[in-house]
């Protein structure tokens, strides 16, 4: 609970009763290596606080193969805003690669520390603001480097989490095939 607390005292100041209140409000979750925490087509009810794990983000095409789209560490939230907030059916799946354990809050939670605690809205903006700009910065890596670019600037952003993942979900991160990324291992 610690590891949350002082991300959200990242963005903004908390006294210790609305600290208190965070932590009535919030539960540990634990999702196994393949169980996902959310999925397309169901509505977002939670917010999560990876403390310990790594999970991707990913969809499935027509043919049932699968792209991911980005990975969560630990230090991460998790939750399809536009899900979550327009209680729409999310569009994507967000799978643990690893055994994972989440901080969560349930919506209505969620919505009462909203309502309770004045800093709340500004801290998750702050929040949101920072890894949408952290996606952006990723997705630009990906349309404007090769395939070995792709992978040293992963290793940089995401250090040690190339091991702890598969190679399909890693190489379907990067756009190429497995057999490509076992060269480019074998080359760097």
């Amino acid at each position: 609970m610690e590891e949350l607390i002082n991300k959200l005292l990242q963005f903004g100041s908390l006294n210790p009763q609305q600290i208190e209140l965070i932590k009535q409000h919030a539960s540990e979750l634990h999702v196994k290596k393949g169980d996902y925490f959310h999925e397309a087509g169901k509505i977002a009810k939670q917010v999560g606080f990876l403390t310990n794990g790594a999970i991707r983000l990913c969809y499935y095409g027509k043919g049932g193969e699968d792209f991911t789209r980005y990975f969560m560490v630990e230090g991460s939230f998790i939750v399809d805003l536009d899900s979550f907030y327009n209680e729409i059916p999310s569009s994507v799946y967000t799978e643990a690669v690893t055994d994972c354990s989440l901080i969560v809050f349930e919506k209505e939670d969620f919505q009462h520390l909203a309502g309770t605690i004045i800093a709340w809205n500004e801290i998750f903006t702050k929040i949101a603001t920072q890894a949408l700009s952290f996606k952006a910065s990723a997705s630009s890596v990906m349309l404007t480097q090769d395939a070995t670019e792709r992978y040293e600037a992963f290793l940089k952003r995401w250090p040690g989490l190339a091991n702890r993942i598969s190679l399909s979900s890693l190489a379907s991160y990067l756009g190429i095939t497995q057999s490509s990324l076992s060269r480019i291992r074998k080359n760097i």
